[in-house]
């Protein structure tokens, strides 16, 4: 999954949710990201799949 805000962006894998990689966001702000990606994790798996399969 990738998150971008402005010139920031990260990278988190959904399964296990793990950060693959950041440039620009504050660890603060990474840790908030990856509180709501474990939160919707269940939904986001299922909205990938749904794309992809």
């Amino acid at each position: 999954m990738h998150i971008e805000q402005g010139d920031d962006v990260a990278k988190f894998w959904l399964e296990p949710v793990e950060l693959e990689s950041s440039y620009g966001f504050s660890a603060k702000e990474i840790n908030q990201i990856r509180k709501l990606v474990v939160e919707y994790q269940v939904t986001l798996l299922q909205a990938w799949h749904g794309y992809f399969n």
